[in-house]
Parts: structure tokens; C-alpha cells; sequence
């Protein structure tokens, strides 16, 4: 009982942090979409509130926290604020089984990065999910009542159902290679040849079905401006539309957290698997943790910036275009990818 206990203490200590964390990465992560996008289009970005304007997104959660909560007169109530807590819900729950780094010994036992380590089907459970999240969004453009709302939650729908064949096919390759579902397993089978050099495909496969199930530009058809005013998300103010705008960014960074982990080798370094015992580092230590996180970490925010160079880059498809490419030319690729890599498996 002290045992089991202990082990629930130490999964709600790492989930308060895992949660706080992701709302202050939230945080950071919409500030530098607005210094990003600044930087590209030659402008001066946020530089009011605070020095460098570092203090903006704080300033936007508390205008959001004070705005007026508006809903309907028609729309449904219940499903109208259930729609929103599904989607955070959702988001945050996915990073239950990402690792970040390996573990840390606390009195002999080991402690590992994730709140929930080395689940046997983890990589089904994130597939799962994410499927699930679609949920929010489809509810949120039914339960307003509003013609431009649920055009937005139809165009979800089809779009996240299309390129959830892509995103799960994707992977299957990685699952070929490491011989596990587990992502620790998988990171572990990465330590001195990354996934990418055995799925280069599979990598760009994921990394465009990541853009789609997202919502980011250029797939952001769900919430287009021009068309739909702003989709889904039309007749939400205050907080709630607040909790969308977090979940939003909470899964771009699952999505550039799980490309890490499945082809970028996690917490391994590249080339030099070596250099933390090159550095002193023993295996289990607060030191070896930090660096394993560190790493892991600077690797997704290489991706991260990637999803708003693109964002600002890349104009937006139209609907047709978009659903052409998911079921006319990814889908045919990740299934050629799987035939690919199988035969090479029984060759070699």
C-alpha cells in the first residue's frame, strides 16, 4: 500500500508539472509565433507590455480571462462549454506518455520522465487521442447554431478523419523498425542510428499530416477567416475561446515532441552519442535528466519554429486541393512506405 501510494504521489507530482509547464510553454510558444512573424514580414513585433514585449501573452490571458462570456441564444449550452474542456482535455492528457529524457534514482528507485513510463501500446494510446480530440471541435461548430460555425466543425471533421490515415500509417514503419509500441523502447533503439535515415518518408509523411490534424497553415481550412469568419471557434469569446487557442498550441507542440521521440532519436545526441559521459554525466543523475530534457527540447523547438515558418510562409490550400492530397497522394505513399520497409526487413 506505501508502495503503490508513492507511486501515485510521484504521478501527481509530474502531472502538476507537466500541466504547468505546458501553459507556460503555451505561453512563450504564442509570443515567439508573434517575433517569428514579425521577423517575416519586416515588422517590429510585441515590445509594450514588459521589455521586448516578453509580458504580451500574460496581458492576453488576462483580457481573455475579463472578457464578457457570450453564448447564443439558440445554441446549445450544455455541448457549447463542454466543447472547449474536450479540447484541452485532450491536449493535455496526451502527454502522459512522452518521455523527455530517460530517468532520475530517488532512494534506488527509478523515476522516469513521463508520468506514465514505458506503457506497453503508448504510441496507440497518442494515436488514439489525438483521434478523439476531434470531439471538441465538431461539437463546438454543431452546439453554436451558426451556419459558419458548423461548416467549420464539418471541415474538421473530414480533414482530421482524412489525414489520421496518414499520421497512423506513418508510423507504422517506425513500429516495423523498433519492434515496440513503447516510446521508450523506441527512443532507446535510436541511440547511435536515428528513425529519419531508416524513414525519411514516413518523417515527411508525419510532418505534413501533423500540419493538417493541427489546424495550422496552410490546412487551416477549418477556421478560414475569408470564409468562415473563424470557424468553429465563430461564437466563443472570453476563456473559452482561450481554452481553444491553448489547445491549439498545446498540440503543435505534441505533434514536434512525438516527431522527436518516433524519428529525431528523443534524448540522443546526434553523432557523438557519447558526450554526456564525455562530460561527467552518470546514468540516473539530476544532471544526466536535465541534459536529456535540454536535448529533447531543443530539438522540438527546431520543429516548432518550423510550424510557424510555415505558417507565415505558405499560402492556404483550398478545400478541394486539400483533401486530394490526403487521399490521392499521402495516403498512397505512407501505404507504399509500409510495403518499402517490409520488404526490406525480410531481405536484410
Amino acid at each position: 500500500m506505501e508502495t503503490l501510494a508513492a507511486q501515485l504521489l510521484i504521478a501527481a507530482i509530474k502531472a502538476f508539472i507537466v500541466v504547468n509547464s505546458v501553459l507556460l510553454a503555451a505561453a512563450g510558444l504564442v509570443y515567439v509565433e508573434r517575433r517569428v512573424a514579425a521577423w517575416i514580414q519586416d515588422r517590429i513585433g510585441p515590445n509594450r507590455v514588459g521589455p521586448f514585449g516578453l509580458l504580451q501573452p500574460f496581458a492576453d490571458v488576462i483580457k481573455l480571462y475579463f472578457k464578457e462570456d457570450l453564448v447564443p441564444a439558440l445554441a446549445d449550452r450544455t455541448f457549447h462549454r463542454l466543447a472547449p474542456l474536450i479540447s484541452i482535455a485532450i491536449a493535455l492528457s496526451l502527454y502522459a506518455v512522452i518521455p523527455l529524457g530517460d530517468y532520475i534514482l530517488v532512494a534506488g528507485e527509478r523515476v522516469y520522465l513521463s508520468v506514465a513510463p514505458h506503457i506497453n501500446v503508448g504510441l496507440l494510446y497518442v494515436l488514439a487521442m489525438t483521434s478523439v480530440g476531434v470531439y471538441g471541435i465538431v461539437l463546438a461548430g454543431w452546439s453554436s447554431n451558426n451556419k459558419y460555425s458548423l461548416l467549420g466543425g464539418l471541415r474538421s471533421s473530414a480533414q482530421m478523419i482524412s489525414y489520421e490515415l496518414t499520421l497512423g500509417l506513418s508510423v507504422v514503419g517506425v513500429v516495423m523498425v523498433a519492434g515496440s509500441l513503447d516510446l521508450y523502447e523506441i527512443v532507446y533503439r535510436q541511440q547511435h542510428v536515428w528513425n529519419i535515415v531508416y524513414q525519411p518518408l514516413g518523417f515527411l509523411l508525419f510532418l505534413v499530416a501533423s500540419f493538417a490534424e493541427t489546424n495550422r497553415a496552410p490546412f487551416d481550412l477549418p477556421e478560414a477567416e475569408p470564409e468562415l469568419v473563424g470557424g468553429y471557434h465563430t461564437e466563443y469569446s472570453g476563456m473559452k475561446f482561450g481554452l481553444f487557442f491553448l489547445a491549439e498550441y498545446s498540440n503543435i507542440v505534441v505533434a514536434s515532441l512525438m516527431m522527436t521521440v518516433l524519428f529525431l532519436g528523443g534524448w540522443h545526441v546526434p553523432f557523438v552519442p557519447q558526450l554526456p559521459q564525455w562530460l561527467g554525466l552518470q546514468e540516473g543523475s539530476l544532471g544526466m535528466a536535465l541534459f536529456q530534457s535540454a536535448v529533447t527540447l531543443s530539438k522540438t523547438a527546431v520543429l516548432l519554429f518550423l510550424f510557424i515558418w510555415v505558417r507565415w510562409t505558405v499560402p492556404r490550400f483550398r478545400y478541394d486541393q486539400l483533401m486530394r492530397l490526403g487521399w490521392r497522394v499521402l495516403l498512397p505513399l505512407a501505404l507504399l512506405n509500409i510495403l518499402a520497409t517490409g520488404l526490406v526487413l525480410l531481405v536484410v
